[in-house]
């Protein structure tokens, strides 16, 4: 019966992930490995996989075969043919509140995230674990110019979504944009906060502010860059740089995509003392510092399965080492952004502190930027000024 080999084959890619790269690309590699999966198939078998690792922390003590069942059981809400082969009797009630079923199950809330002690001041905790249970919305940021040709395509295309802002879409997680829209020349995927990580500069009050140019120094796939090129009208000289050159080349392909044509790029490791690097001093930086990601493990709920506590002490150094070999290139009178996707204290309000004590920097708006209620990531930004 198929229900029983997508069970096996199900535990059988859990027992040979190690959470060593992203469980995407993981789950990518291994069926273009094993070719006798059927698109249908593919997508039954990774949703099996996904819902196992949303139970983060809790039931441990069961064997695998066992936790992907209550984890369909917890994290559907709808019937399904899956669930009423192995486990009838929870099928007829599948629809009953998330709590309820959780205590059916036979576990808490608490067993899948224990450490509500470390989370960052204004996280609702009992929020944040329900929020592993369902996939996010993905979110369309139009590009300026393009909202009339989008809605029209997406109209067209009979395509259902929700218009958040202006230039905010909310679509379904499993809609195939990229077949309809011309991704990052007429709208980014971009979480619904992460577009709002650069906000200070939209505001008036900063106008004076403005950089000429702007250092993205963990630049990543150049998400916040293309945002900031957007908001100030492509009215900047761009900078970017990261740890691997394989991650610029790639930002390269993008950039070409996006229309941003002139900038500057280099490899560097922020984390090393005493590394020169091939930048003047700016007028603005943007450190999107590398993290536990938690304020996006409703997406990667793998990343949640495998966190050890001490992971966390081991970004807050990555952190402060980063912004120790960025700041000193602040010039006078100029703004540094610190961003993370944590929900962590210790990256977060701790990291701030740590800022303004070492390098004196004035706070000028710090923000949590909560997504776990909207279907969306949660997001942390600090704007300072160097005197």
């Amino acid at each position: 019966m198929r229900y029983h080999s997508y069970l096996n084959s199900a535990k059988a890619i859990i027992d040979s992930y190690r959470g060593d790269i992203p469980f995407a690309a993981f789950l990518k590699k291994y069926f273009n490995a094993n070719k006798k999966y059927g698109g249908k198939d593919r997508k039954q078998i990774a949703t099996l996989c996904y819902n196992f690792y949303r139970l983060g922390k809790a039931v441990p003590q069961l064997p695998v075969e066992e936790k992907i069942i209550v984890a369909v059981f917890v994290c559907e809400e709808k019937s399904n043919d899956f669930l009423q082969f192995h486990k009838p009797e929870w099928n007829e009630i599948i629809t009953k509140p998330l709590a309820e079923k959780i205590g059916i199950a036979g576990f808490i809330a608490e067993d899948v995230f224990p450490w509500a002690e470390a989370l960052s001041t204004g996280i609702d905790a009992e929020l944040f674990r329900y929020s592993f249970f369902k996939q996010p919305d993905l979110f369309l940021r139009i590009r300026p110019g393009n909202k009339e040709i989008v809605v029209k395509k997406l109209q067209d295309a009979g395509i259902a979504f929700n218009m958040l802002h202006d230039d905010c879409l909310a679509l379904p997680n499993s809609t195939r944009v990229d077949t309809i829209l011309e991704t990052d020349k007429e709208v980014v995927v971009q979480d619904l906060n992460s577009q709002q990580v650069l906000n200070f500069l939209k505001d008036p009050a900063s106008s004076t502010r403005h950089p000429v140019s702007i250092w993205d120094c963990c630049a990543a796939s150049g998400g916040k860059s293309i945002l900031a090129y957007d908001i100030l009208n492509g009215q900047i000289e761009l900078t970017v740089s990261d740890i691997r050159e394989s991650i610029l080349s790639n930002l390269k392909n993008r950039f070409e995509t996006a229309g941003i044509k002139n900038y500057k790029s280099f490899i560097a490791d922020l984390t090393i003392d005493d590394c020169l690097l091939p930048i003047a001093h700016c007028p603005l930086i943007i450190c999107d510092a590398p993290c536990t990601g938690s304020g996006t493990w409703s997406r990667t709920p793998e990343q949640l399965y495998y966190l050890k506590r001490k992971t966390i002490d081991v970004y807050v150094a990555m952190q402060q080492q980063i912004v120790s070999h960025v700041i000193p290139y602040l010039q006078k009178d100029s703004i540094f952004i610190y961003i993370t996707c944590s929900v962590f204290k210790n990256e977060n309000e701790d990291m701030v502190n740590f800022i303004k004590e070492k390098f004196h920097l004035q706070l000028l708006q710090m923000e949590l930027l909560k997504g776990y209620d909207k279907k969306a990531d949660s997001m942390f930004t600090a704007v300072f000024k160097k005197p």
